[in-house]
């Protein structure tokens, strides 16, 4: 098995250590969940903002430079893919208009994939009401239905 590079494990302290607002909400939101969820992890020479490494669930969280390298973001997606993970890419302004909604989706998402839950269709959490949106699936990713995706697809842009 490979080693990781020191400075990759350097760069996923610093990124943990100095986590953007979205972030610690989101984290803070998942901590009470399990299966257990970690932050900045660092998968082959990527580091994934949140993840549930049970499940192989990957969330990431995109902010507007996003916009600008969606190419690199789609890159990055069918490699984890290929590495048996599912991808969610949420905008940052989603986690901060519908927090509850995005952790909705996450752990349905950890639910579909957790075969070893001791109750597969039910996920421990400390009383939130995370109820599931609907869901829209585009390239391997899921989106939260907040009407955004497809006015996305329609006008051709590329969603996070």
């Amino acid at each position: 098995m490979q080693r990781t590079p020191p400075e990759l494990k350097s760069n996923a302290r610093t990124l943990r250590n100095n986590a953007t607002e979205v972030e610690r909400k989101l984290w803070h939101l998942l901590g009470d969940h399990r299966p257990r969820f970690t932050r900045q992890l660092i998968v082959s020479h990527y580091i994934v903002d949140i993840a549930c490494r049970s499940a192989k669930v990957a969330i990431e969280l995109d902010g507007s430079h996003h916009a600008e390298q969606v190419a690199l973001d789609n890159q990055r997606t069918v490699y984890l893919e290929a590495q048996g993970w599912q991808v969610l890419r949420f905008w940052n302004n989603d986690v901060l208009a519908n927090p509850d909604g995005v952790v909705g989706v996450i752990l349905a998402a950890v639910v579909a994939r957790a075969s070893t839950h001791p109750r597969p269709g039910e996920v421990r959490h400390s009383g939130r009401d995370c109820s599931q949106q609907s869901l829209n699936h585009a390239g391997g990713m899921v989106y939260p239905n907040d009407g955004l995706h497809s006015e996305r697809e329609e006008s051709g842009v590329e969603a996070p």
